[in-house]
């Protein structure tokens, strides 16, 4: 991050805030690898708040000049008129991915909104905010999808797909996660959209140890698995992503469709396809879902991965 990257850096934030999206996006996505010297930084537009996110410890000359050019931008003519109130930095290569409040008093509560629906952030305490801005055309995707059908959101977290899902007129989605906190502010979404309750569950579970209660509430005429990479004593990508499709079969619907994603830089996206063949070859490789261009990376392999499978 030397001072070259960091001038371009300031151009680009420069000229996306001149014209600052009406919703929820990524205004600068460094990880994609496109700016040398800035592959470890991601800026995010909150609709008033601007989240810049390190996500490896930058040596303290680099710090110091960052933190400066953020200064001066919101200093500049460009910031005001952007309707900017807020600009923080998150430390994510910290354990507790601590954030610095750089302009703006601390964040009580902050609801921004993407297609027209709503979702609570948390900023400021956790290391996710609550929504995966790269995953919005998945979104979309299952909203277009979901009339009618009886959805399953695997590894739910805050449940935006089951938000997008009711929005898009499903007859029931059944969301898990084994992180309870998680599936609250999911109830906290569904309501703040105004959704019906009753045609939403929650399953507060660690996914192994549940395929009973899963089951129970099937069979499924969409599922959605979107999992970690890796979580600490529950999953492994490698190693688990095939215990899930083995299950399929006993949670589908006859005319089930399945939206599978990775989102692990180092693993493409013929894992998936390969790993489905062989453990469930009745269902086929229909597409790839495309990536929010904001999202670009020089590798289209190393973005999210997320495929859509029919029977």
């Amino acid at each position: 991050m030397n001072p070259q990257a960091i001038a371009v850096l300031q151009e680009q934030l420069s000229a996306a805030l001149s014209d600052p999206p009406d919703e929820v996006r990524r205004l600068f996505h460094g990880r994609g690898r496109r700016w040398p010297g800035l592959e470890q930084i991601t800026v995010d537009w909150l609709q008033g708040i601007v989240l810049v996110s390190l996500f490896r410890e930058p040596e303290e000359g680099e710090l110091a000049a960052l933190k400066e050019m953020l200064a001066a931008l919101t200093d500049s003519a460009t910031w005001r008129d952007s309707g900017a109130q807020r600009l923080l930095l998150q430390h994510r290569y910290l354990l507790e991915s601590t954030t610095e409040f750089l302009f703006g008093g601390e964040i009580d509560e902050c609801v921004v909104s993407e297609d027209g629906l709503r979702f609570k952030l948390d900023l400021g305490r956790k290391q996710n905010s609550g929504l995966f801005l790269d995953m919005r055309y998945g979104r979309q995707w299952v909203r277009e999808q979901a009339q009618g059908r009886r959805v399953l959101n695997l590894f739910a977290y805050t449940c935006g797909f089951s938000v997008a899902a009711i929005a898009g007129g499903a007859e029931h989605v059944v969301n898990l996660d084994m992180a309870k906190a998680a599936l609250t502010r999911g109830r906290e979404n569904h309501r703040l959209n105004g959704h019906e309750m009753e045609r939403v569950s929650f399953l507060g579970h660690e996914l192994f140890k549940s395929w009973g209660k899963v089951k129970r509430s099937g069979p499924y005429d969409m599922v959605i698995i979107d999992p970690p990479s890796f979580q600490k004593g529950s999953f492994a990508l490698t190693r688990d992503y095939r215990k899930i499709l083995r299950k399929l079969p006993e949670l589908l619907s006859e005319q089930g469709i399945v939206l599978a994603c990775v989102n692990d830089p180092a693993i493409g996206p013929d894992f998936l396809i390969e790993a489905m063949a062989e453990e469930v070859p009745s269902l086929k490789f229909q597409q790839r879902l495309e990536n929010p261009p904001e999202f670009a990376d020089i590798d289209p392999d190393s973005g999210l991965k997320a495929l859509v499978f029919t029977l």
